[in-house]
């Protein structure tokens, strides 16, 4: 990792220790979801709820407006909701993501004798892991459109470069969220 990069993750874990959503942007949520989608969000940590609309911002600062992409940003992240990962634990993920990425899918992966609930020291990679299709199953809970379910359940899968050329609108899309949500 160059130091850029460095710099940019640190600055991203401070601002997100004290971030939370402004009145504004509460505004700005409730404009783009239903009343069960917004509740859903609010479920969040303060600091995811900051994240995802940093996201949306960032989409909007783009001149992006399909409404799928826009609520995907929002809900992106709502799986973590599920079982909220602590301050060390996030640290412990952005580290291990970087030292040994593969590490963290494999940690994360569930085994057959597990039950659903993160337990451990596994919990922290298994909701890393997990929460995109848990934040789609929620998605479809709270009334999204199977666009957005889509966007959210795939935010974290890399589309192979061969196929960036020949591009489905969903997976046009899912580049999309995932830039922003690596520039926020």
């Amino acid at each position: 990792m160059n130091a850029d990069r460095i710099l940019y993750r640190t600055r991203q874990f401070w601002q997100a220790l004290g971030s939370i959503p402004t009145s504004e942007d509460l505004t700005l949520v409730r404009t783009l979801l239903t009343k069960s989608q917004t509740a859903i969000f609010t479920q969040m940590q303060n600091s995811e709820q900051a994240h995802a609309v940093l996201v949306l911002r960032t989409l909007l600062d783009q001149h992006e407006d399909d409404q799928d992409l826009l609520v995907a940003a929002l809900l992106h992240d709502v799986g973590k909701s599920r079982f909220p990962l602590n301050l060390l634990e996030r640290v412990v993920v952005v580290l291990a993501k970087k030292i040994c990425p593969g590490c963290v899918q494999r940690w994360g992966e569930r085994d057959s004798e597990e039950d659903q609930k993160p337990h451990g020291w596994r919990r922290a990679f298994m909701i890393a892991v997990r929460h995109p299709a848990w934040g789609a199953e929620m998605a479809a809970e709270a009334g999204c459109s199977q666009l957005t379910i889509n966007l959210i359940g795939r935010h974290q899968e890399k589309i192979p470069v061969f196929q960036e050329n020949d591009l489905s609108k969903e997976d046009s899309l899912l580049l999309k969220l995932q830039a922003a949500d690596d520039e926020s």
